[in-house]
């Protein structure tokens, strides 16, 4: 069964917003603020939610923390999400 923590971490948009931005590849916390009108306090908090829920991994680099998606956890909930609500499992409705 997936963790809850993942399901709270992507029902938010901001937080799915910084997921989009992690694809391009990874991101100081400072340039991940770039695209968001909030604090870099309210920044971090999203980027604790989805660290804690493991979608993203977090490495320091010098004076910088780095993040990066964690791939493997994002393709084993996308792959949850298929076999439970996706592939023509139910019918259309007329």
């Amino acid at each position: 069964m997936m963790n809850e923590s993942i399901f709270k971490a992507m029902s938010d948009q901001t937080r799915r917003k910084i997921i989009e931005l992690l694809k391009e590849g990874p991101k100081t916390a400072g340039e991940i603020s770039e695209h968001f009108s909030s604090a870099q306090p309210t920044i971090s908090r999203h980027l604790n939610v989805l660290k804690n829920a493991n979608l993203i991994i977090a490495q320091r680099e010098g004076n910088f923390i780095i993040y990066k998606l964690n791939t493997t956890i994002i393709q084993e909930w996308l792959v949850w999400l298929f076999e439970h609500f996706g592939g023509g499992h139910y019918e259309k409705e007329k």
